[in-house]
């Protein structure tokens, strides 16, 4: 079995990075690394990581089909681990490699994983933007495009305590969807401190949110806990989880319904795979965060089709980090894929992936593709607030 000839990177608007891996043979596999705000970081661990896999060739240590051995090379023998730039470079790779070897052997990816459990996944997709607004008209539109589900921001940032009126315009947005039919999922997004997080979520609660979304800061797992007992309102979070160890306090401690770990994040497929098996085990359902690329996407209904605690896929088809530039269907010949039809897209059936890339597309928009930055968010007394 060949060894890994080369590996690139490709940083593509609106904010990803795509990483190509290609094998003696000339057999190409795709991942992606895109790590919001931090390109240049994970582009750095790319590079180390590249050479760390190059220069063990010679030893013939491993080859490609090996991936669970490099998976654990990449994590292990850098002593330190873990956290979002490591476990981004680490996801791309891994993406990469299982893409490599299931088109080698002329499968989907979800077969060498147990094979499908269902032939269809339900989705959702973002309205409202970072400050939200106008959610009803953007809500019609979804329908239109075949969604019955969506997600929003709860509200703008918000100061550690604020004025109880701020809360008052999520629970009308989300009123304003629930009466078009939809489900709705409210992202706290960290930026609503305890304080305010207990009030609103209790104000949510008659309106039935499908979920909210990261209520407080991973960070404050018993805030979350103590407000999990505070509503009956499922909660949701994961993103700013890198690993399995990183998500199981929040398993042991039932501070969490809906995990919703991060492909890109995570260190790939392997590991969401773990993850999903792990949330399986406390009644945990998943649902995979990925506001990201036709790569992560891909990579995430692999895990996804035979994953029985799955719930409900993010897609970020139109998302408002995508207008005026590149979106989901880009950088890919067969964006068909994607067709949403009474809140589901069909499996993919394809190699690999499931998904074509353009490599010639890609590589002229990686040309001086700036990375992707956010503003943030500044208080009226010129305090940094939560983004």
């Amino acid at each position: 079995m060949p060894a890994i000839a080369s590996l690139e990177y490709f940083r593509v608007p609106p904010r990803w990075l795509f990483v190509k891996i290609t094998d003696e043979e000339g057999k190409v596999g795709w991942g992606e690394a895109s790590l919001e705000g931090h390109s240049q970081a994970v582009e750095g661990c790319l590079d180390a990581y590249r050479d760390r896999i190059l220069g063990l060739n010679a030893e013939c240590v491993f080859r490609i089909f090996d991936i669970e051995h490099i998976w654990q090379l990449m994590y292990r023998h850098g002593f330190y681990r873990g956290g979002p730039v490591l476990m981004s470079a680490l996801s791309g790779i891994d993406i990469a490699l299982w893409d490599l070897k299931a088109r080698r052997l002329g499968v989907p990816i979800y077969q060498l994983l147990g094979g499908k459990l269902r032939n269809k996944l339900k989705v959702y997709a973002w309205i409202g933007g970072d400050r939200p607004d106008g959610v009803e008209l953007q809500a019609k539109g979804r329908q239109a495009q075949g969604f019955t589900s969506v997600k929003m921001n709860g509200t703008e940032d918000l100061g550690w305590l604020d004025s109880p009126a701020a809360l008052q315009a999520c629970v009308d947005r989300l009123k304003a969807v629930k009466n078009l039919g939809m489900d709705a999922g409210v992202d706290f997004h960290g930026r609503v401190h305890k304080p305010m997080a207990k009030q609103l979520a209790k104000l949510l609660e008659p309106h039935q949110p499908m979920f909210i979304e990261e209520p407080l800061l991973s960070e404050h797992i018993e805030g979350i806990k103590a407000l999990s007992l505070h509503t009956t309102t499922p909660i949701a979070l994961g993103e700013r989880l890198h690993t399995r160890w990183d998500v199981k306090p929040f398993l042991e401690s039932a501070a969490v319904d809906i995990l919703q770990p991060d492909v890109c994040h995570v260190g790939g497929i392997s590991e969401l795979r773990r993850i999903a098996s792990m949330c399986e085990a406390y009644d945990v359902a998943l649902a995979p965060h990925c506001p990201l690329g036709p790569l992560a996407l891909a990579a995430c209904v692999q895990v996804d089709a035979c994953s029985p605690n799955f719930a409900i896929q993010e897609m970020s088809l139109g998302i408002h980090y995508n207008a005026g530039t590149e979106d989901l269907t880009s950088y890919t010949t067969n964006p068909e894929v994607w067709n949403i039809k009474d809140g589901y897209i069909d499996l993919m059936g394809g190699p690999g992936l499931g998904i074509e890339i353009d490599e010639e597309w890609v590589r002229r928009s990686s040309k001086d593709a700036a990375p992707w930055t956010n503003t943030g968010f500044i208080g009226p007394g010129g305090e940094v607030r939560e983004w």
